[in-house]
């Protein structure tokens, strides 16, 4: 959510050989975001169906792993699905339309949108398995989308929250939803841990979130939305291991240290890019 000095200037252009093709992508960005968004909410369960947390047996479920955040958790998805309605419409207004940061994330964002769409239907499939290469996918676009929106700086307060906060949002729990997939993954295939107690595959598993927490943090001066949604979903693994089942007092302290370590990081980077930019207007 940050609009810290980016690396390159941004750069709008109206070229009329691209004119249709900016209103294709625009409309297909907003209609394709409803029907993802409306088809993620059905399939969901939360009004027909079976609930995420139940299906696929039961593996995605608060108690199944060490990993597994607290159901309290998931409330973010949606604050994160207002964010990115919010983004769809935003970037369908004209004055965005030949914008050239929307062209670069227009269709990553749509593909996001549908992967989410797809990752839903395979759990509810009780396709476990395959759920995992498409959340990592998921993942893989959001990365790529955040690396094109540091290339530039969004232009005003309103563009910096519905599309840097809304995406960094997105990005930051999807970390921890790759992290609790992968263990739920491999916890049904029986995997026993090369004889090392659940306990340390846990704290490693939290600290490689962490530390692309802090990366995020770090190459991206400090942006708020990817910090606030990863420490969101990994503070309430610590819930779940301190007050549920499977309980591991060791496990949810390892996750409160790792969200404790990613906001640092994050409020550290955060400062030094501000001192930084003051520094450059002296």
């Amino acid at each position: 959510m940050a609009t810290s000095t980016a690396s390159s200037p941004r750069a709008t252009s109206s070229g009329g050989s691209s004119a249709p093709r900016d209103g294709i992508r625009q409309i297909a960005v907003l209609v394709s975001s409803i029907l993802a968004i409306v088809g993620a909410f059905i399939g969901s369960g939360v009004i027909i169906g079976t609930p995420i947390q139940e299906a696929a047996g039961g593996y995605l479920d608060a108690d199944s792993t060490l990993i597994a955040p607290g159901t309290g958790a998931f409330r973010i998805w949606s604050v994160i699905y207002t964010g990115m309605l919010a983004y769809a419409i935003w970037q369908a207004l004209p004055g965005q339309r030949h914008d050239d940061r929307q062209r670069a994330i227009g269709w990553w964002a749509l593909a996001s949108l549908v992967l989410n769409a797809v990752w839903i239907a395979s759990v509810q499939l009780d396709l476990l398995f395959l759920s995992l290469p498409i959340i990592v996918a998921l993942l893989a676009v959001l990365c790529r989308i955040f690396v094109l929106l540091r290339r530039s700086t969004p232009k005003n307060r309103i563009e910096a929250v519905v599309v840097d906060g809304a995406i960094g949002l997105y990005l930051g729990w999807v970390i921890i939803a790759t992290a609790a997939n992968t263990t739920a993954v491999l916890v049904a295939a029986g995997f026993e841990g090369f004889g090392l107690a659940p306990e340390i595959w846990a704290a490693i598993v939290l600290a490689a979130a962490a530390i692309v927490g802090v990366a995020l943090a770090l190459w991206g001066q400090g942006r708020i939305a990817p910090a606030l949604s990863l420490s969101w979903g990994i503070s309430w693994v610590a819930v779940a291991r301190i007050t549920d089942e499977p309980y591991s007092p060791t496990t949810g302290y390892v996750a409160i240290a790792a969200a404790a370590v990613v906001l640092a990081a994050t409020a550290f980077a955060r400062v030094r890019a501000i001192r930084d930019g003051q520094r450059s207007r002296a």
